[in-house]
Order: C-alpha cells, then sequence, then structure tokens
C-alpha cells in the first residue's frame, strides 16, 4: 500500500458517504454491517459477538435493537417525519409503538434544539424503556393542535453486541492501541471520522515492510462496547499496552486538540502532545478533569484499569455547534479535513516507531568537519543555519537520560526531524543507541 493512497482524505470521504446512512447503534444489524465495511478494506480483522445479558464490569450487554419503520403522521395523513428519510428522527432504542395521541400527549415524545432550529437532534434511550421523535424546532413550533398516529417498529429483544478487533504484529511484544467507536447513526464527525481514519491508518501499517510495536485496533459501540473489551482482556492490555489513541471528530477542517489521559504524563501523552504541537500548530489541550472527558477515555484510564489512552481529535467532542445533530453531514467533514486527521494519526505512529534514548558514543565534543558535518570555513557573521543548530543541540542532548521525544520538546524541534539527524549521528559513530524501549512517563 503507498502513503499516496492513504494520504488522500478523497478515499476517506468516499468510505464516509457509503457508511453515512445506516442506522447505528450499540447493537444490530447496522453495526454489524459497518464493522464489514471495515474488515473488507483492512482485512484479518475479527468480529466477536458478545450475548445479551453478559456482565461487563458493573454494566450488562443489553438487548439487540432493530428498527424496520418509523413515522409520525397528523389526522390527514401528511407525515411529519420518517426514519426512512433520516435515522436521527427516531430516538435511539425507541419500543414498539402504534398508537394515536393528542398533541399535548404526543409532546413529551418529542425532542427539538429550540437554540439551532434547523438542526435534528441525536437522542437516545439505551437504557430506559421509551419511544421518541427528534424533528427540527421549526417542524415542531408548525404542528398544530389535533391528533397524530406514531408508529414505531422495532424489537429489542435478546441478540448480541458486536465489536471488530485488528492485530497487526511487530517486532516487539509491547503493543499500541487503536480504539474508536461506531455506534452512532448518519452522524459524520462524531462517528464516521474516528473509526474510517483508524481504518486508513490499519491499511497504511499494514504496507509497511516491518513494525516494530505490535497495533491493536478495536472497532466497538461506545461505552458499553469498551467495557465489554476491557472485561475480557484487562488484565493483558495492562500488562503489553504502552500507549492507547482513541481517534475521533477528527474529520473537520478546524483545530485540532486532544484530551490527557487520568495521569497526564503517560508515553501516550507525551507523544500525541509532541506531534500536535509540533505538527499541528495552535492545538487544544484538554485536562481529563469533567466535564472535558467523554467518548471511551474514561472507561481506558479508570481506576483499576489505568491504561495510558488519550483522545485525538480536531474539534473537540461536545464544543462544535453541530455536534450530536443532523449538521453533522458530509459537508463539515471533508477531504482535507479526514487527510489532516489522519496525517496526525501517521505522525503519532512515525514518533512511536522511532523513539529510542541516544547517547554520546565518544567522550567530550565531537568534531564534525571531518564527517562533513560542520562548514569548512567559518567567519564572523556567519549564520548557523537550522539544520546545523538541530544537529548540535541533538549531540548535546543525546545523554543517554532523555528519550527523542524529550530531546525533540527540549531542542524545540519535531520529534522525526530529531530522529533523521540521530540515525545519521548513529551512522557517523558520534552517537549509539542506549535504551532501545524510551517509552516511560518519566523518559523526560
Amino acid at each position: 500500500m503507498s502513503e499516496a493512497v492513504f494520504d488522500n482524505g478523497e478515499l476517506i470521504h468516499a468510505w464516509a458517504r457509503e457508511l453515512f446512512p445506516i442506522n447505528r447503534s450499540i447493537t444490530g444489524d447496522g453495526l454489524r454491517q459497518t464493522l464489514k465495511f471495515i474488515s473488507d478494506k483492512v482485512g484479518g480483522m475479527e468480529i466477536h459477538e458478545v450475548p445479551s445479558g453478559t456482565p461487563a464490569f458493573d454494566w450488562t450487554v443489553p438487548d439487540e435493537w432493530s428498527v424496520t419503520e418509523a413515522y409520525l403522521e397528523d389526522d390527514n395523513g401528511n407525515r411529519i417525519v420518517d426514519f426512512a428519510d433520516n435515522n436521527l428522527h427516531l430516538v435511539g432504542y425507541s419500543e414498539p409503538v402504534d398508537c394515536w395521541l393528542e398533541l399535548d400527549e404526543l409532546q413529551p415524545h418529542l425532542h427539538s434544539l429550540p437554540e439551532q432550529t434547523l438542526a435534528i437532534p441525536y437522542v437516545t434511550a439505551y437504557y430506559h424503556r421509551t419511544w421518541g421523535f427528534c424533528l427540527t424546532d421549526t417542524q415542531r413550533r408548525q404542528l398544530r393542535p389535533g391528533r397524530y398516529h406514531a408508529v414505531v417498529r422495532s424489537r429489542i429483544e435478546p441478540g448480541s453486541l458486536s465489536y471488530g478487533e485488528l492485530v497487526l504484529p511487530g517486532t516487539e511484544r509491547s503493543e499500541i492501541l487503536i480504539s474508536s467507536y461506531a455506534c452512532h447513526p448518519s452522524m459524520a464527525n462524531n462517528e464516521l471520522s474516528g473509526p474510517l481514519v483508524a481504518t486508513a491508518l490499519a491499511r497504511w501499517l499494514q504496507g509497511m515492510n516491518a513494525r516494530r510495536y505490535t497495533y491493536r485496533f478495536v472497532f466497538l459501540p461506545e461505552n458499553i462496547g469498551s467495557n465489554v473489551f476491557l472485561s475480557r482482556n484487562h488484565e493483558y492490555l495492562r500488562e503489553h499496552v504502552i500507549a492507547g489513541f482513541i481517534p475521533t471528530c477528527i474529520g473537520d477542517e478546524r483545530t485540532y486538540s486532544m484530551v490527557a489521559s487520568r495521569r497526564g504524563d503517560t508515553f501516550a501523552d507525551r507523544v500525541a502532545r509532541h506531534v500536535l504541537r509540533h505538527y499541528t500548530p495552535g492545538f487544544q489541550e484538554y485536562s481529563f478533569l469533567w466535564p472535558n472527558r467523554g467518548s471511551d477515555i474514561r472507561n481506558y484510564c479508570s481506576p483499576g484499569i489505568d491504561l495510558p489512552v488519550v483522545d485525538v481529535m480536531r474539534s473537540k467532542y461536545g464544543t462544535f455547534p453541530e455536534y450530536h445533530t443532523s449538521l453533522d453531514d458530509l459537508d463539515l467533514v471533508t477531504p482535507t479535513g479526514l487527510s489532516g486527521g489522519f496525517a496526525a494519526m501517521r505522525h503519532i505512529v512515525e514518533v512511536l516507531e522511532r523513539n529510542r534514548v541516544y547517547a554520546p558514543a565518544i567522550m567530550g565534543e565531537p568534531r564534525l568537519g571531518p564527517r562533513g558535518l560542520y562548514p569548512k570555513m567559518n567567519q564572523k557573521g556567519d549564520g548557523y543555519g537550522r539544520e546545523l543548530t538541530d544537529l548540535m543541540n541533538v549531540i548535546a542532548y543525546a545523554d543517554g537520560e532523555h528519550d527523542l521525544i524529550a530531546l525533540a520538546d527540549r531542542i524545540g524541534t519535531g520529534a522525526i526531524t530529531c530522529a533523521d539527524i540521530a540515525d545519521r549521528l548513529v551512522d557517523e559513530g558520534i552517537l549509539t543507541i542506549a535504551d532501545q524501549a524510551g517509552h516511560g512517563p518519566s523518559s523526560s
């Protein structure tokens, strides 16, 4: 697989267009269809089915939800909203209903956003038996007193929860976890951008000649899915995962952001913080403190689990106006935005793969001239270019104590640039690799 293919946001956007209409939820055929699509793109992914009623720590896998039809009509047969037109019109996990109601009886079952009059809100009720419809506030205000026919043809019954898992072995047993959720209906940024950027990243990794680390990708329903996954694997993950990343809301063209892990100083924090600072200027970091955190970082970082996992985003969930509405569409998520989101995740992997601890191979300051690393002539007024400045600074801080990320942060240069310099200095016999790992929180 060529890198050029996966730097093309048009490809990822085309995937999003295929998946956007599907009614996804935390269980059901929409989720399975999405996982099958991803599996077809990467190959080798195992899809797990976990039966309803299975305990997952303090949670339980719910019954499976499926919908064939849902609509709301007035007494003249005029259809007000139809699930077939937009799956956000139906409250997630609505139970079956077929009844006539007066408008005042219907109103508690309607959901709209007075502050966003043209947006359909995304509303769910996974663990509470109810039903409802979502519509724009403009539509809602146009409803007149009278009788309305509410029809929801759904089933909530024992079934299973699905999630996908792809493992790409590396030369080392240490693992990098990439997790993204695939359980929302038709929303593009807070849903499809994350798992599809992760899919593109997996394909790019599959094309690498050699991988240092093992990469474990999981695609699952938010919250309950990560709890199920962790309940089955937390002991293994705690032993092997050195860094984890959740790409989500990563397809628009706004600023980049991250939510730090609970500890805030893990290897994952350091890598994500470095990449976003140096390769996406103007990024915003959020702490783990409530209400900043959301998505599955809550579960991965919970006390007792405490994995080194961070969220990597463009616009953070909950902060952009289109969030959890029908305005989060395929115009908000663009090929350019997706390409940038993929590039950020690719840089994270590149920094992970190349991070080392370097130490001097000779005593004192090395002679660079004979090695072709220093200008042959030097006089007053000659400036030192950035390339030579970076090289001299790498030599100064490659002391066997700073890993590459800490070194790069200290001298104010990107880790990839520092890695290229360090490799050349190793070839010249000036530096040596002191620690192949270099993935602890205190390496700096």
